[in-house]
Order: structure tokens, then sequence, then C-alpha cells
């Protein structure tokens, strides 16, 4: 099983990225998925969720509105678009796969909004 995230760097504020998530080794389209962040000093927080079909999403309060999780079965790969980046939004960025007992996370991405 892998989850393989890319796409993060630095950005400027205001700015925007776009990470993936490519995914092998389980049945992807089974899995609901989700990105996590964990910024220095502090506990990894959940960001975003989708469903295994991509019918359903929910993001955390602090992204809603910047964000946005999406999925391609066809290519197991989740991605998240981050505009209108924030300095807040700093930290190392986490793939999530999650089916009923089994669950499965990526090495993560770094992310750094300079201001």
């Amino acid at each position: 099983v892998q989850l393989v995230e890319s796409g993060g760097g630095l950005v400027q504020a205001g700015g925007s990225l776009r990470l993936s998530c490519a995914a092998s080794g389980f049945t992807f389209s089974s899995y609901a998925m989700s990105w996590y962040r964990q910024a220095p000093g502090k506990g990894r927080e959940l960001v975003a969720v989708i469903s295994s079909a991509g019918g359903s999403t929910k993001y955390a309060d602090s992204v809603k509105g910047r964000f946005t999780i999406s999925r391609d079965n066809a290519k197991n790969t989740v991605y998240l678009q981050m505009n209108s980046l924030k300095s807040e939004d700093t930290a190392v960025y986490y793939c999530y796969a999650e089916y009923w007992r089994y669950n499965y996370w990526g090495q993560g991405t770094q992310v750094t909004v300079s201001s």
C-alpha cells in the first residue's frame, strides 16, 4: 500500500497550490479520502474529506471557500486545490485513506506560505 503526496512547496500569501495523492495497493474507489495537516508544534488536524464516490465533501471551517478536495477514481488520485493561501496554512499536508477498519497515511508534503 502506498499513498504518495506531491505538489507542495513555497508560495506567497494569496497564491495557490494543488496537492495530489497517488494511491496504490488497495481498492481506492472503496475508500473515503482525506487531507490532514500538521503545523509546527501543533497536532494533526483534518482539512477536508471526500466520500468514496466523490459525492460528499466536508471541510474544516478554516479552509471553507478556499480549498477544494476532489478525486479521480480512474487515476487512483485525490487532489486538494488550495487558493487564497495564508501564512497559517503553512504545514505538512498528509493524505489519509479509510475504509471500515483499514486506514493508511501518506508520508506528507510540505506547504510553506510566506507573508
